[in-house]
């Protein structure tokens, strides 16, 4: 007897048609979640997928099919070693992908470390986003950074999209 694994909710909001998945409490089914929201897209369209961190099969399901991706990491070693896997899996589905070192000022060793590794493979580091109490602020009042503020942050994610439309131009 099927059983529900969770909900698929859609809606719009400033122009932005968006989509999601909600897992019911308990249930370790997010690939079908994911496949489900991902076939809601119109194939001609910009999509952007946000997916859990780490190396787990929702994320293997989220970047299936893409065409770029763009990996968010922290000068962590578990970032660090999230963020070499997926780089693997985006090679092995021959995705090109770009880097993003979210907090990059928190350890510089790590770092160092993620620019040298993205180097080496040849993968772009879009953005060094810095830590700045700011972005709690912005998420305490429920608007985004960009809305928040003018300040470092701000600037840097606005430059991380010029770098990624600049890369899907390509």
């Amino acid at each position: 007897m099927p059983h529900e694994i969770g909900a698929i909710e859609t809606g719009h909001a400033d122009g932005v048609d968006f989509g999601h998945g909600k897992l019911a409490i308990g249930q370790a089914m997010a690939p079908p979640i994911i496949g489900k929201v991902k076939g809601l897209v119109d194939k001609d369209s910009v999509v952007i997928i946000d997916a859990s961190p780490g190396t787990s099969c929702p994320v293997v399901e989220a970047i299936k099919g893409s065409d770029f991706c763009l990996l968010v990491t922290e000068p962590t070693l578990s970032g660090i070693h999230d963020m070499e896997r997926v780089l693997g899996v985006c090679k092995h589905f021959n995705i090109p992908a770009m880097v993003c070192i979210n907090k990059y000022d928190l350890n510089e060793k790590n770092t160092i470390a993620i620019h040298d590794y993205c180097r080496e493979s040849g993968v772009d580091v879009a953005a060094m986003i810095p830590f700045d109490n700011a972005v709690t602020e912005a998420m305490v009042r429920g608007v985004s950074i960009v809305e928040h503020s003018n300040g470092r942050v701000a600037r840097e994610i606005k430059g991380l999209w010029q770098n990624i439309d600049h890369k899907l131009q390509e």
